[in-house]
This record gives structure tokens, C-alpha cells and sequence, in this order.
């Protein structure tokens, strides 16, 4: 084990915990790889964004579709955000590190950890804000599922397209506390 690689409890925590598989990752780069051979990284990348886009977009809609019937009850508009945002979580973390994958980058190395968790933070952010929204400017709740559509494939959008700069070593993103401000 090298110097800069992940620890045995980081990888862990995120296999078992967010079911990241990063054998599943380099899978995926390396199918994107064979079926574009002549498409550069960044075009791949793009792929990658707008393919899990279009995801986000539908899981934001159908995040908060429970907002329509106020009849139900919170634990159960709780649980299903809640398990939006894990789904929506994880399909961040993979398109971070296919990105990194594509631009060569070790999906292992200790670096990855403060942008895993940047990930977290801003689709935490971006999953919270619709609902809120709808509820303090009091009107109708059909307006949280585009408003949560567009908000999660736009989360996707921010974090593909700042990935792909900062691989690409066009941006340098700042580290504050162990959390990559975005």
C-alpha cells in the first residue's frame, strides 16, 4: 500500500455504506473507452455528465412527488428524500471518479476522499433546497417537482463540469477543513 492510498476503513466505509464499487467504476470508463475510441477524456466525460443528467433529473422530480399529498405523513416524505439523496449521492461519487478514471487520475489515492465529500455536501444542498423553497415561499406543491428536477440534474451538471475542469487542470479547487469548496 502506498503512501497516498486510501485506508482499508475509508474504502470500506464507502463500499458498505454508500455501495460504492470502484471495480464498477472502471468498468464503466472502460466501456465508454471502447464505444468512443475517438472521442477525447473530456468528450467522455461529457457523456458520462449528461447520461447521469438526465438520471438526476428524473430522481429530483420523483424526490419530491410526495410534497403533493399533504396527507402523508412526514416519516414518510422523510424517508423518501432521504433515500433520493442516496441514490442521488451515489451516482455523483461514481461520475467524479469515472471522470478522474478517464483523465488518469488513481480513484484510490487519499485525494479523492475531499472530493467525495464535497459531492456529498453539494447534492445534500441541492436535494434540501426545492422542498424548502415551495414550503417558505408558501406556494402550490406541484411546483417541487420540477423545481426538484431541475435542481438535481443541475447539482449533476455543477459537479460533471467542475470535475472535468479540474482534472484537466484548467481550474484548481481550493481545500478549506477537508472539504473542496465548490
Amino acid at each position: 500500500m502506498t503512501e497516498n492510498t486510501q485506508g482499508l476503513a475509508t474504502d470500506q466505509f464507502f463500499y458498505f455504506f454508500l455501495r460504492l464499487r470502484k471495480g464498477e467504476v472502471r468498468r464503466t470508463v472502460q466501456t465508454a473507452r471502447t464505444r468512443y475510441p475517438d472521442e477525447s477524456e473530456a468528450q467522455l466525460a461529457a457523456r458520462l455528465v449528461s447520461a447521469k443528467s438526465r438520471l438526476a433529473f428524473a430522481g429530483g422530480a420523483l424526490m419530491n412527488l410526495p410534497m403533493l399529498w399533504p396527507g402523508i405523513g412526514q416519516a414518510l416524505k422523510i424517508a423518501g428524500v432521504v433515500g433520493a439523496t442516496s441514490m442521488l449521492t451515489r451516482m455523483h461519487l461514481y461520475l467524479i471518479l469515472e471522470i478522474a478514471e478517464l483523465f488518469g487520475q488513481n480513484i484510490d489515492d487519499k485525494a479523492r476522499v475531499p472530493e467525495m465529500i464535497a459531492v456529498v455536501s453539494a447534492t445534500a444542498a441541492g436535494t434540501m433546497v426545492p422542498p424548502l423553497l415551495v414550503r417558505s415561499l408558501q406556494v402550490n406543491p406541484i411546483y417541487a417537482i420540477p423545481a426538484g428536477a431541475l435542481s438535481a440534474g443541475g447539482v449533476t451538471q455543477a459537479i460533471g463540469r467542475t470535475a472535468i475542469a479540474y482534472y484537466e487542470g484548467k481550474i484548481e479547487v481550493p481545500l478549506e477543513g477537508g472539504v473542496a469548496a465548490v
